[in-house]
């Protein structure tokens, strides 16, 4: 095909009134899809009703070492469940936390407690002047929204293959006290699923910060979330990598079952070093006399190790491996060397990354709502919801029905072209 870019006037002229055409024949169809977020489908969901049988009126509902599940207690989660989601991440028992059913409710927790508390005796970050926090970008809406939340000053840090660039990160650590933490989802990152090298994760553990209460909030969402069976990316135990170099305080891990088993229902953890969980537990003990144990008990009992999480996973992988390789496809076949458009073929995670023409993500966007598919907002992979090139847009693949999915993509790259064709006829 040949590239937009290279089209006479005339010829852009006349594609853009045959894809004008067209679009309008799309809109006509009454679609009314969302693919605005990462959720899993109901057959994915359906894959873990037996959790509900696990516990039940006919069975204990007392832990391994006979903790009464259904009382108050143990703060800190479950033995069974510490050991869960510590194999999960890779970290030992003793190093973990286990709550609820969000792992976001945890860092916002963080956050929040960081503002009124501090860290570990620290100044309290509301007492402070300024308060800044790096953001690898494109990145996760969710975690820019909670330091938005708190007024606290977000700065880009560009995503590369290996990565967020650490050069810009160690100077803004090492160079700057205001900045006080880092969002990173390090393997199969929201949106692009880049995972972080050994020499990128190596390079966060030897880092300097010129805050002593620096914190990498090291959000493993994604952990187990392969797409293939044959070819996984696996990262270095950040926390071993920080004690190794000195610095066991400077990370908190975070990792859920949310699309493991129910997004709405799973478990969530928090691992670091003894000084931060301490730390964690004084404000924990006056939140809550207990997490929810029974459904900690559930996810135990049915999972039972990391063997069970990753043949739970497998199906998972069976369920959206052709959802990703439909889309995969179509913006191969429709787009490719077309030079409108790139994307990145993640090999986990739950997102498909796309890199539009600059100035054309909104645009993209808003004419897919307009035909009835409801995407991520533009921007919203950026602080501030600004994307300063306006071109990348995160496509969820998972929840749509194999039907849905192939309307809203076949959508998706006719307005691509025709948001393409209308910036470059208008230039």
């Amino acid at each position: 095909m040949k590239a937009y870019g290279s089209l006479s006037r005339d010829e852009l002229l006349s594609l853009r009134q045959d894809l004008e055409k067209k679009y309008e024949g799309a809109k006509a169809k009454g679609l009314k899809l969302d693919m605005s977020r990462g959720k899993p489908s109901a057959m994915q969901l359906d894959m873990g009703m037996e959790i509900l049988d696990t516990v039940n009126s006919s069975l204990p509902a007392t832990s391994e070492d006979g903790t009464d599940c259904r009382n108050y207690g143990q703060p800190d989660g479950i033995k069974e469940a510490r050991e869960l989601m510590g194999s999960m991440m890779g970290v030992l028992t003793e190093n973990v936390i286990v709550g609820g059913n969000s792992s976001l409710s945890l860092m916002y927790d963080m956050v929040s407690r960081s503002m009124t508390h501090g860290v570990m005796g620290s100044t309290p970050w509301c007492l402070l002047e300024k308060v800044r926090f790096l953001c690898p970008v494109p990145g996760y809406d969710r975690h820019f929204a909670i330091t938005e939340h708190f007024g606290i000053e977000m700065i880009s840090i560009p995503m590369n293959p290996a990565g967020p660039d650490m050069d810009q990160v160690e100077k803004y650590v090492s160079e700057d006290a205001a900045v006080k933490g880092i969002w990173c989802i390090p393997q199969y990152s929201n949106p692009q699923g880049i995972s972080y090298s050994d020499e990128t994760i190596r390079r966060f553990a030897a880092l300097k910060p010129a805050a002593e209460d620096f914190r990498i909030y090291w959000d493993n969402a994604y952990v187990v979330h392969h797409i293939y069976e044959e070819d996984q990316d696996v990262i270095l135990d950040i926390l071993s990598e920080c004690e190794k170099a000195g610095h066991p305080d400077m990370v908190y891990e975070f990792c859920s079952t949310s699309k493991i088993s129910f997004a709405g229902a799973g478990i969530c953890a928090v691992a670091s070093s003894k000084g931060n969980l301490d730390d964690i537990r004084k404000s924990l003990s006056l939140q809550t006399i207990g997490p929810d144990k029974l459904n900690q008990l559930r996810h135990a009992r049915y999972f039972k190790d990391l063997d069970g999480i990753k043949a739970h996973m497998k199906k998972h992988a069976a369920s959206i491996r052709p959802k990703f390789q439909a889309v995969l496809e179509t913006l191969k076949n429709e787009l490719n060397g077309l030079e409108i458009g790139s994307w990145i073929n993640p090999k986990g995670g739950y997102f498909i990354s796309f890199e539009a023409m600059p100035g054309c993500a909104q645009n993209i966007v808003s004419l897919c709502k307009e035909a009835g598919v409801t995407l991520t907002g533009a921007g919203a992979t950026y602080p501030y919801k600004k994307d300063p090139n306006d071109s990348n847009i995160r496509i969820a693949p998972t929840f749509p029905t194999a039907e849905e999915l192939k309307q809203a993509t076949d959508l998706f790259v006719l307005c691509v072209k025709l948001a393409s064709v209308r910036k470059l006829s208008e230039q």
